[in-house]
């Protein structure tokens, strides 16, 4: 990316640029389209949730279903939708993690170029 005198490449720098963004934009629509699946009592209630942490289904046995204790049928909704949460989070940071580490570190130090409002001032 420097150039032979010390000067930046700034088409190989934009090159660079387009092609994360690219990246980026189809990791979304990847995580977009992805469901995760989260469980409670050992499968009993099974919730889906989209990449984009919307719950879009939710199945439950009818072994858990007691009219007189509904308090655990709910403790178990709620955990099988966190325990599918969870893992849509893990499968964003997945997919999302090394896109977001080239963003930081792919670009040079232009702190020591004597900009105005960049740190080194």
């Amino acid at each position: 990316m420097v150039q032979p005198g010390g000067g930046f490449d700034m088409q190989q720098i934009l090159q660079q640029a387009q092609k994360m963004q690219e990246q980026l934009v189809s990791a979304q629509d990847e995580l977009a389209k992805a469901e995760v699946t989260g469980t409670a009592g050992g499968g009993l209630v099974t919730a889906v949730v989209s990449g984009g942490l919307e719950l879009k289904s939710l199945t439950i046995d009818p072994k858990v279903v007691d009219p007189e204790d509904t308090e655990t049928l709910a403790d178990l909704v709620v955990a099988a939708v966190r325990d599918a949460t969870a893992n849509a989070q893990k499968l964003t940071e997945e997919k999302l993690g090394p896109l977001a580490g080239g963003l930081g570190g792919g670009m040079p130090d232009l702190g020591g170029l004597g900009l105005p409002g960049l740190p080194g001032q």
